[in-house]
């Protein structure tokens, strides 16, 4: 209901004038005589009119304005200049239709200053403040209304340039995770097939040779000792080989680590919460001890924050500078009143101690931990 009154005030408020000039002309004009049904018929004729138009489209409004013209013209002829004020309701009823210049909306009190049964100076009153009602609305109400609905229309358009770059990003991550899974599989399948290459033939012979050891063991024990050397050395070799395959196949620790992150940041989005992680600087020169710390405390962090925060968005931000790493996890929940340092805290603050790091927590809106380790 208050909406709709919010929407409609101006027609209310152009009704009640109308009600209340005419009610002033009937009780000042003594009209209520015999022909007084007469009155009242035209006048709530004249009222059905007005308010109808505001029913119907607006390219359809002329048909009840020429009506409303009728009826005035009507009332005029058959009861005198007092009822002039409502030729002047009907001018402004048309202003404000048209909507022309702010100068036109002058013109009825020229109308207002024709002389009639009324107190000519209470019709140029009453005339001024039609005027001031209609100037206000049209002018000035319109136009605040007007850049309400453009601020509407642009903040819906930001909404949804912030939902569709936030889907991008998404979709992005998505992407991102999947190509750095394939590396993975790929790399996987790679050292699978390389030690398969290397070492299959490598340890078939070693076999091989011990298996000839175990028959000429008691019968040639020189040529024996040679054929164990020999499979000592071939696997040692071996192991050497798996060394620098290993050494050579074995993914960096600093990818695998920010591949983690963004691993659990896909789980909490999976869960309804938008979950982020934002890196910056050279992460290769990251300690893996480092490393480990920051992971461990990330898993910390967010399963708090999933299973108490009610948050609906996660932000973990990892700064590599010259001489230190920088690294906050935040989340927009319910934040904490009291921090008691539980088995998770107590693990984070220990963690960090021990490469003598700065660990604390900010409360006042959601939750965030906020990590200084020294490289």
């Amino acid at each position: 209901m208050g909406e709709q009154l919010r929407n409609h005030y101006f027609l209310a408020v152009r009704i009640g004038l109308l009600l209340v000039l005419e009610l002033y002309i009937v009780l000042s004009q003594s009209v209520l005589t015999g022909a007084s049904f007469k009155v009242l018929l035209l006048l709530a004729l004249f009222i059905g009119v007005v308010v109808g138009k505001e029913l119907v489209e607006r390219k359809n409004q002329t048909v009840f304005f020429v009506l409303a013209v009728v009826f005035f013209c009507v009332i005029l002829s058959r009861l005198g200049s007092g009822f002039l004020l409502l030729g002047i309701f009907l001018c402004y009823e048309v202003l404000t239709w048209l909507r022309p210049n702010m100068f036109w909306y002058f013109v009825p009190m020229v109308i207002a200053c024709i002389p009639g049964q009324m107190d000519l100076y209470l019709q140029v009153m009453l005339a001024l403040m039609m005027s001031i009602i209609y100037l206000q609305h049209d002018f000035v109400v319109e136009s605040y209304r007007q850049q309400m609905k453009e601020d509407i229309m642009v903040e819906q358009s930001l909404k949804h340039n912030i939902y569709h770059k936030e889907h991008e990003m998404q979709e992005e991550i998505r992407k991102n995770l999947l190509i750095a899974e394939n590396q993975i599989l790929e790399e996987r399948e790679k050292l699978s097939q390389t030690l398969h290459d290397k070492l299959g033939h490598n340890i078939n012979g070693s076999v091989y040779q011990l298996e000839a050891v175990k028959v000429l063991m008691e019968k040639e024990p020189e040529a024996s000792k040679k054929m164990i050397q020999a499979v000592i050395d071939q696997l040692r070799t071996g192991m050497d080989e798996i060394r620098a395959i290993l050494r050579k196949e074995r993914p960096k620790k600093y990818k695998l680590a920010v591949l983690q992150i963004e691993k659990l940041c896909e789980d909490c989005r999976r869960k309804g919460v938008r979950a982020e992680l934002i890196t910056e600087g050279d992460f290769v020169k990251v300690p893996e001890k480092y490393l480990e710390i920051i992971l461990d405390n990330a898993y910390e962090a967010v399963s708090n924050s999933m299973k108490y925060a009610k948050c609906t968005k996660i932000e973990i931000k990892i700064h590599v500078m010259n001489q230190m790493i920088r690294c906050s996890i935040s989340d927009n929940g319910i934040g904490c009143g009291e921090i008691v340092d539980g088995m998770g805290i107590s693990g984070m603050r220990r963690r960090v101690r021990e490469v003598n790091g700065i660990l604390d927590f900010e409360t006042e809106a959601g939750f965030r931990i906020n990590m200084l380790l020294p490289l």
